[in-house]
């Protein structure tokens, strides 16, 4: 959910021996259309570019770009005979030419020049040429040059090709899960190739991932490398890697816990080169920001998905020590800080942890918290000077109304004391903190109405689990309108939209608001393929060596994929999972549509997902939750379900179910499954 601070910079080489000559070129943008200092542009935040160039690919040539500004950085990336390169340059009011060395090597007919929008904002071009590298940085260009370059339409990707053909409305259920499991199987290798990218950069002597590439690569800390990253290692793993999962992954998790662990159980930072605390001394808060970030964002969805392990123990520990050494004064009592941050991301895991562990000194926190924001002088929208819908204060929405939730299970009182600020509260930011489709600003002034930052945040999906929330337990109808509203916008006007620029991280946090969401309101129009043009614009994002921007962030980017994949498989998983084995799912009413292949000879188990908020969190409401993995088709044990396999059909327990269904195939084959009798 954070933003990475990266500069790339385009590189000039100079290039002995080769003749000074600009060898095509084309000016960009309709001479009628948009226009920047008086000159024609081409904007990649409308479309990318696919240009071909028919000069053959030779040592010293180079891609000179007409780039424009104003007065702030623009991004692209570019691809070249297959080389990816991360573009950024800026600083400047025009255009300005900026340099790119091209690949020695490719197919005789040419180059092949494909550019996309990245970070930090969408780069705008008003020519553009092929040169030697040791041509002069002029703005002019020749009158005829020998070769012409040509704008084409870009080859799609497969994953665009099946998101097209499930818009479709003649396929069948068979069809659309063959579609499905292609989808799954792609994001499935993706996350795959991301934890490998992330191990090549581990420290050779702890075994622990860097907070990022770039600035923090030798630090290991609890808000950003632990919260954001290694979790969805953790999580990948469980889904295609046992060994791994049980090795590496365990033996992050003990090495991080013996080494960081400062005040009580609270994460510090870890240095790499110093081979030991980063800080000299232990800052209570900011142990306490690391804590709270590491346990809402990082070990709360390993423990919702896989329930008592030492993640979930981890999770605990971190917690009560949080709890033990809470600095800020209350009259109440002491709570975890005087930050909304931190106050709403502990009010979500406490909410939750209270029914888990059946221990109400969680519950008596959470409420201590809600108190401070609710029954006094600090209401979110009556007496904050301003309201962040996006991340670093969505978190106090989420917090405050899981409370409402658990309180209206455990303490009716409580709850009935809440009820009238909160629904105030929501109130409020429909009210505005919305756009005119339903969408959040980042950020408003929620006493005069006054918009403080007048950009649509990636997070809106977070703010409307809080809404959904309270419409699931109060059954105020307008909050219901109001989430589904904001979902049927998304696929008429915001398409391919940039969240909070042009990154992954932007799109996972918007897409993952969007399933979450789309789970429990599953007919708005549009929002599947919404969903799908989304995802494939983040999958496309990773490297080849499976880094996507190098940054923590990157964790994000496979926490949404597996959000995605489950979504495509209904919870059900392979294991073993294998790279040539696929899995699609469809739902019709009570009756899931399986459809599983192999490539190679593969036996193994088709797993079943449960009611996860009831077994394992032990939760009265399945509300909607940040990070959390949305529940699909659900068995449980005592629950008789009918499995139909071609003409053969057999009665099984949900227990059956959830240790595995055993399959065999031969190479090649392709398996259909209907089973009947969700609960």
């Amino acid at each position: 959910m954070k933003r990475p601070c990266v500069c790339f910079l385009l590189l000039a080489i100079a290039a002995a021996g080769l003749q000074a000559e600009t060898l095509a070129w084309m000016r960009l943008g309709d001479p009628e259309g948009q226009r920047y200092a008086d000159t024609p542009y081409h904007w990649l935040g409308d479309a990318g570019l696919f240009l071909t160039i028919d000069v053959p690919p030779a040592a010293g040539v180079a891609l000179d770009l007409l780039w424009g500004a104003k007065n702030d950085q623009r991004g692209a990336e570019l691809v070249a005979n297959g080389r990816r390169h991360m573009l950024q340059a800026g600083g400047f009011d025009g255009f300005q030419w900026q340099r790119v060395p091209l690949p020695a090597d490719g197919p005789d007919t040419g180059y092949e020049i494909q550019l996309n929008a990245a970070a930090p904002k969408a780069a705008f071009f008003a020519a553009v040429r092929l040169v030697t590298l040791n041509t002069p940085m002029q703005e002019t260009l020749p009158e005829e040059p020998a070769h012409r370059i040509r704008v084409q339409e870009p080859p799609p990707h497969e994953l665009d090709v099946w998101a097209k053909e499930l818009r479709r409305t003649d396929l069948d259920p068979w069809q659309r899960a063959g579609i499905h499991a292609r989808q799954a199987n792609e994001a499935l290798r993706r996350c795959r190739r991301y934890v490998d990218g992330w191990l090549a950069h581990a420290d050779p002597k702890t075994g622990l991932i860097p907070e990022n590439l770039g600035k923090g690569k030798t630090i290991w800390n609890g808000r950003n490398a632990a919260a954001d990253n290694y979790p969805f290692m953790v999580l990948t793993c469980a889904f295609t890697d046992p060994a791994l999962f049980h090795g590496a992954m365990r033996e992050m998790l003990r090495t991080e816990t013996r080494l960081t662990s400062r005040l009580g159980a609270l994460p510090d930072h870890y240095n790499f080169e110093k081979q030991g605390y980063h800080f000299e001394q232990a800052d209570v808060r900011r142990l306490i920001f690391d804590g709270s970030e590491y346990v809402k964002d990082g070990l709360m969805p390993i423990t919702e998905w896989l329930g008592h392990s030492p993640w979930s123990e981890r999770l605990v520990a971190i917690v009560d020590s949080i709890l033990h050494y809470a600095p800020h004064p209350t009259p109440a009592g002491n709570i975890p800080a005087d930050d909304v941050e931190v106050n709403g991301e502990m009010m979500q895991v406490l909410s939750r942890l209270c029914f888990m562990t059946d221990n109400t000194t969680y519950l008596d926190m959470a409420c201590r918290i809600a108190d401070y924001y609710l029954l006094g002088d600090r209401h979110p929208t009556r007496d904050a000077a301003q309201l962040k819908l996006r991340d670093h204060g969505c978190e106090l929405i989420s917090g405050l109304t899981e409370v409402y939730a658990a309180c209206q299970a455990l303490r009716r009182d409580r709850a009935a004391a809440y009820r009238e600020p909160i629904h105030a509260m929501l109130d409020r930011i429909l009210e505005v903190g919305t756009n005119e489709h339903g969408l959040m600003f980042d950020a408003v002034d929620p006493r005069t109405g006054t918009v403080t930052r007048n950009v649509i945040g990636d997070n809106w999906g977070y703010d409307y689990n809080g809404f959904y929330t309270v419409y699931l337990l109060d059954g105020e109808q307008k909050y219901r309108e109001a989430t589904r509203r904001a979902l049927a916008c998304l696929e008429p006007h915001y398409w391919k939209f940039p969240w909070q620029g042009w990154g992954s991280d932007g799109i996972a946090d918007s897409v993952e608001g969007a399933i979450n969401l789309l789970n429990r309101e599953p007919d708005v129009p549009g929002v599947p393929a919404w969903i799908d043009a989304n995802i494939n614009r983040m999958l496309l994002l990773q490297k080849p060596d499976g880094i996507i921007e190098g940054w923590h962030g990157d964790g994000n980017y496979a926490r949404t994929a597996i959000l995605w994949v489950l979504w495509k498989q209904q919870g059900v998983t392979i294991q073993p999972w294998r790279t040539d084995v696929t899995l699609g799912a469809v739902r019709e009413g009570r009756d899931l549509h399986l459809l599983l292949a192999a490539e190679q000879p593969w036996e193994g188990r088709l797993v079943f997902d449960q009611p996860r908020h009831r077994t394992v969190m032990r939760m009265p409401l399945d509300y909607p939750r940040i990070n959390q993995f949305p529940e699909w088709f659900t068995v449980s044990e005592g629950h008789p379900f009918l499995v139909r396999q071609e003409t053969t059909t057999q009665s099984r327990d949900g227990r059956d179910l959830l240790e595995g269904l055993p399959v065999a195939l031969t190479a090649g084959q392709t398996a259909r499954f209907t089973v009947s009798g969700q609960e």
